[in-house]
């Protein structure tokens, strides 16, 4: 049976001893800004339902007004 820790370590601390909510955000900082393999794209929004959206911030007094 195989360690899943058999590779070397990717990421190295050089100096200091980080704890480890440190190395955790230091890895989701990584891997936040890391390309990815395209994942999952973004259905474009459709005319309706774009159509609910304001078009421009009126104030309150506005709001019941007609478009």
């Amino acid at each position: 049976m195989t360690s899943a820790y058999a590779e070397p370590p990717t990421i190295s601390v050089i100096r200091g001893n980080p704890s480890p909510e440190e190395v955790a955000a230091l890895v989701a900082a990584i891997l936040i800004t890391a390309p990815g393999d395209g994942g999952a794209a973004v259905a474009p929004r459709s005319d309706w339902w774009a159509s609910g959206l304001p078009t421009r911030r009126r104030g309150w007094r506005a709001s019941g007004l007609p478009a």
